[in-house]
């Protein structure tokens, strides 16, 4: 009888679990291709964040201008900021996309 937990790994099979991870990432370049290599280009992954920021922006003339302390205001920025980095960030380096393989 087998000690290990799964009864499908067998002594034998050792040379597969001297895989790399260069091996392993090997079927990620198939999926970032259809992106045309590197993600988006830095225009495309910014015309795709502008609405979101100016929404945001807007929101904070808004709360200002109806008479909102400004300490608040520059409270509410940093995250309004921070998000819209991390979306062009996200889609530029094309982790946005289909991660499934299929076409």
């Amino acid at each position: 009888m087998d000690d290990t937990a799964e009864s499908s790994v067998r002594p034998e099979d050792s040379v597969a679990a001297d895989r790399t991870t260069e091996d392993l990432l090997a079927g990620d370049e198939e999926s970032t291709s259809l992106l045309g290599g590197d993600g988006m280009s830095r225009w495309q992954a910014a015309k795709y964040v502008t609405p979101f920021l100016l929404i945001g922006l807007f929101d904070l003339v808004l709360l200002l201008g109806w008479g909102l302390d400004p300490l608040w205001g520059f409270m509410i920025l940093p995250p309004i900021l921070f998000v819209s980095v991390l979306g062009w960030i996200a889609f530029r380096t094309g982790f946005a996309s289909d991660r499934t393989g299929e076409p």
